[in-house]
């Protein structure tokens, strides 16, 4: 940690930017929250949002310990420190991850161009992608300050947003939480949910630069997982006002916003979407780029500063291939279920059983082995 570090940055700050990374794949726009919870119903779908917030909160707290202690600041230096020589395993997985995550984004951001401007989706999808890859272009610094800055901007719409559909249609957000019995999946629902997610974790790690203590990287992970569930929490409850019908929307947020009646609003929470777009993109690209300066950086050499914005165009325009290729309801349904569980087998187990075990009994051998 510097000695510039705020109260901010040790706190919150991972927080902020552990929701800046899960909120475009996670529930930017609301079908995420449908295939995963809606199922289990509304308390259900509650009940396993609070699972996978505990889950975060776990992960969150053992990985951001881990890396201040390993000073393993990007992803690649913290699974060689997990993982040994099998690193390389979660580096697969992170890509493909990334892929589906990017994918589904360029769907969105496609899909609400079009709804707003006529234009083409394709339109919306290179817009996001010369977004991130500008943003890219500069160092942490800026990175940090720009997703604070969009997230407490989507705090406001979010909250805004449910404040006022309890008002247009609160009798029938109650009438479904009254009328629904709970299903027995949420629990399984949660878990899933918040294995896929758990993958963005490392994704965060730049920012523990700022961490000195355990009891600071505790309490920033503890508050990360309630940080990052929160407005996908009141974003649910809004949904439920209209819990038949929405399940089979492509775009549940443009749904509600047009039961509102408010064009100027819907705007203002499409700006809002669109921006998590690019803070989700930025925060998962910044990862790779942080992985690959480490690797300059241990030839001695400097990362070259257009390599960073190359990288995320690069990767963006694939993923948006394949958004254009499978569409966005079929990459959520079938591209998030088969990676959840691989990453609870390479990094929540390991992390959770050897990462724990370490850090309780063995963090000098942790400091040992730092180059």
């Amino acid at each position: 940690m510097t000695s510039t570090s705020t109260w901010f940055q040790r706190y919150l700050l991972p927080g902020f930017v552990f929701q800046a990374a899960v909120i475009a794949g996670g529930y930017a726009t609301g079908r995420e929250l449908v295939e995963f919870f809606l199922p289990a119903g509304p308390w259900g779908g509650l009940l396993g949002m609070a699972v996978s917030m505990l889950v975060w909160s776990a992960v969150l707290m053992a990985s951001f310990e881990l890396a201040r202690v390993a000073r393993a600041y990007d992803y690649r230096s913290f699974f060689k420190v997990l993982l040994g020589r099998g690193w390389f395993v979660f580096e697969i997985g992170y890509f493909l991850l990334m892929l589906v995550i990017l994918a589904v984004m360029g769907a969105a951001a496609g899909e609400i161009v079009h709804s707003l401007f006529g234009l083409p989706k394709l339109a919306g999808s290179l817009g996001m992608i010369a977004g991130t890859g500008a943003l890219l272009f500069f160092g942490t610094a800026v990175i940090e300050k720009f997703l604070t800055a969009s997230v407490g901007y989507l705090y406001l719409v979010y909250f805004v947003f449910v404040a006022w559909s309890v008002v247009a249609f609160g009798d029938r957000i109650a009438a479904s939480f009254a009328s629904v019995p709970v299903d027995d999946d949420w629990f399984t629902a949660g878990v899933t949910y918040a294995g896929y997610n758990v993958a963005t974790i490392p994704a965060v790690l730049f920012c523990i630069r700022h961490l000195a203590r355990r009891r600071e990287t505790l309490v920033a992970g503890a508050l990360a997982g309630p940080l990052g569930m929160l407005p996908g929490v009141v974003f649910y409850v809004a949904m439920m006002g209209y819990y038949q019908e929405i399940g089979d929307v492509a775009l549940p947020s443009a749904f509600l916003l047009a039961k509102l009646q408010a064009p100027w609003f819907e705007w203002v929470f499409q700006a809002a979407v669109l921006l998590t777009l690019v803070d989700t993109g930025v925060a998962l690209l910044h990862a790779i780029n942080e992985r690959v300066a480490k690797s300059y950086e241990e030839r001695r050499r400097p990362m070259p500063r257009t390599l960073r914005p190359a990288i995320a165009v690069g990767a963006m325009l694939v993923a948006v291939y394949a958004a254009s290729a499978v569409g966005l309801v079929e990459l959520i349904a079938s591209g998030y279920g088969t990676l959840t569980w691989v990453f609870l087998a390479i990094y929540v187990l390991p992390l959770m059983t050897w990462g724990v075990w370490l850090l309780w009994r063995r963090p000098q051998r942790i400091a040992a082995e730092l180059p």
